[in-house]
Order: C-alpha cells, then sequence, then structure tokens
C-alpha cells in the first residue's frame, strides 16, 4: 500500500507543477509586436497632437513629411490588416494641403519597445525601394484609443511627440 500512496503522491505532484507551469505562462502579459499590431489595426482619428519634455516655447515646425503638426489634428488613419494603409489630412488652414497619402505600415519590436513604422508610397513604387520611412513607438492600442510617441532631440535631451488617436 505504500508503494501505490508513493505512487500516487508522484503522479499528483507532477500535475500540480506541470498545472502551475502552464497557468503561469497563460497569465503571461507579454507584449508583442504582433499582439499591437492586431490592437492597431483599424481606422483612427487622430485627436491632437501634444509635446512631452519640451518647453512652452519649443516649436516643432513639421512632422513626417514636413507637414505642419496642427493639419494632422483631425487626420484620419487606415491601418489595415493587409498593411496597405492611408492617411487623409482633411485641414484647410493656413499652410495645410488637404488629400490623402498612401502608406504601408507595419510593427517591430526594437530593443524591447513595440515600434509602429510606415513608409509613404508614392505611384508605381514598389514599398522594398522606398529608403526612408517613419518610426514611432506604439505606446498604447486597444478598442477605443491608440497613442504614438515620436522622440525629438531638444538641446541634448530626449522629448516626445505624442499623438493621440480615437477609434473610428
Amino acid at each position: 500500500m505504500t508503494k501505490q500512496m508513493t505512487r500516487l503522491f508522484t503522479v499528483l505532484g507532477a500535475a500540480s507543477l506541470l498545472m502551475s507551469a502552464c497557468a503561469s505562462q497563460k497569465g503571461s502579459t507579454a507584449v508583442t509586436a504582433g499582439g499591437m499590431r492586431k490592437a492597431a489595426t483599424g481606422k483612427w482619428t487622430l485627436n491632437s497632437v501634444n509635446y512631452e519634455g519640451l518647453p512652452s516655447t519649443a516649436k516643432i515646425s513639421t512632422v513626417f513629411s514636413n507637414i505642419p503638426p496642427d493639419c494632422l489634428q483631425g487626420s484620419n488613419w487606415v491601418l489595415p490588416s493587409n498593411s496597405n494603409g492611408s492617411f487623409t489630412i482633411n485641414s484647410s488652414a493656413t499652410g495645410c494641403t488637404p488629400g490623402t497619402q498612401d502608406i504601408v505600415w507595419s510593427t517591430i519590436n526594437q530593443n524591447g519597445v513595440i515600434m509602429l513604422q510606415f513608409k509613404e508610397m508614392m505611384s508605381g513604387v514598389k514599398a522594398k525601394n522606398i529608403l526612408d520611412g517613419y518610426r514611432v513607438e506604439l505606446a498604447q492600442a486597444d478598442q477605443a484609443s491608440m497613442v504614438w510617441r515620436a522622440p525629438v532631440t531638444y538641446e541634448g535631451k530626449t522629448a516626445y511627440v505624442v499623438y493621440s488617436f480615437s477609434r473610428q
């Protein structure tokens, strides 16, 4: 009977170890580039462009393709799962040029930080032949909102342009 009890305790011990190992993996909250990509997929409206770490006297004159940040407010971004998206500038304020720009987008893990990167597409040119693009930290994305943080250097220190979106 003691051999049977020993076997029973051995089997139960092994089963509990296996179950606890599986449970700890299921509970993992590691953020992945693929998971953030899935969360970012969809249609978005850029609600605001703000600055972290910059004094109020500092001015960012342009972002991305020489676009004044104020022109991007209210822009619509389409980030579909097939990577062929676009953004549309709606503002007709002074210095803004309304229109739609096609992009190819993806996410990557860069040294533990999830980055969203995109290239502006030009008619007749394949994405692999476009060397220039943009990369921003994909700080947050869920069913309702998304936040990008783009590092900039100001007086030798890193500051951020922060883009806040809401899902359409």
